[in-house]
């Protein structure tokens, strides 16, 4: 089978020995092609190559935006029914995508995993995709005080500064602060068969749960969506502090069958689409990002579950 393995070796818990190590066991498996990536985009190019060429098989190690990019390149002339198959070595500090479709934390884990599953010859595993304009995304979106968090965090990395966990916690609040403070424009949100919701002042979107880790425990805003369904939506109309501070220990504790609630809470699952708008489209837009990755200021984004988009060995 050929296959093409896309190593991005700048990413959070990759290795030099565990590069080579991961790259000698699926070579005994595998005709292989091995690409490190050279910077941003780089492993979408590589995967949209691979696809054109007719490769079978393209496994990704690597963190989440690595994965990102390289979904979005396997799909970039559309889904298709003979798009290779996705393989995901998780490499990166949370690996949301891949742990939730199956696929062990622990690289090494993973390299077991995935090279038992090829032995086997196991069939892939079928799965939708979040999609946000043409920007596919894997495991979570949004449009407001996540986007501000990434926006924050790229910065920090553009300078050369260490990205962890509790970077991301004082980011968060730093974002909750200024758009508390700040922020004039509530956004509209439009489920299928609704009435739109006005007000809103936060906006997530899931295609799987959890929506997140932090430090090792899964944050579920969605407990019960998953990739073989539609898309999740969780938001809220307020940003008090008794609001936040109930909210954050109902995601602490949040599971299948029990997740956050609240008058001041909307959640839906597996929904088709759903729509996030600004108040006033003739003023500012407000942040949007896709799997941790920042896209910019938008006046309206519409979230689309793409089902099916994927095969992806697990």
């Amino acid at each position: 089978m050929r296959a093409v393995l896309i190593v991005n070796p700048h990413a959070t818990s990759t290795t030099e020995r565990r590069r080579d190590l991961l790259t000698h066991a699926f070579a005994g498996e595998l005709d292989l092609q091995v690409v490190h990536t050279a910077g941003r985009g780089h492993a979408a190019d590589i995967a949209a190559a691979a696809a054109a060429d007719g490769v079978a098989l393209v496994l990704v190690h690597g963190g989440d935006g690595t994965v990102n990019e390289t979904v979005n390149g396997l799909l970039a002339a559309g889904v298709r029914a003979d798009n290779p198959m996705l393989a995901v070595i998780p490499g990166g500090s949370t690996n949301v995508f891949a742990r939730a479709v199956g696929v062990p934390a622990d690289p090494t884990d993973a390299v077991e995993h995935l090279l038992s599953s090829l032995e086997a010859q196991r069939p892939p595993r079928s799965v939708s995709l979040g999609r946000a304009g043409q920007r596919y995304f894997t495991f979570n979106a949004g449009m407001g005080i996540d986007a501000d968090v990434v926006r924050r965090v790229e910065q920090h990395r553009a300078l050369g500064k260490p990205i962890s966990n509790s970077l991301h916690v004082r980011q968060a609040i730093a974002a909750y602060r200024e758009r508390n403070r700040g922020w004039s424009g509530p956004l509209t949100l439009t489920l299928p068969g609704t009435e739109p919701i006005s007000g809103c002042r936060l906006a997530f979107v899931s295609n799987v749960s959890p929506w997140t880790y932090l430090h090792g425990r899964a944050i579920r805003t969605n407990p019960d969506t998953s990739a073989d369904h539609g898309l999740g939506v969780f938001a809220a109309t307020s940003l008090s502090a008794p609001t936040v501070l109930r909210t954050v220990a109902q995601l602490l504790r949040s599971k299948p069958g029990h997740g956050p609630h609240g008058s001041a809470l909307i959640r839906a699952d597996d929904v088709g689409w759903v729509r996030l708008q600004v108040a006033d489209p003739s003023g500012p837009g407000v942040g949007v990002q896709t799997d941790g990755d920042y896209l910019g200021e938008y006046t309206e984004v519409e979230f689309v579950s793409v089902p099916n988009a994927l095969k992806v060995l697990v």
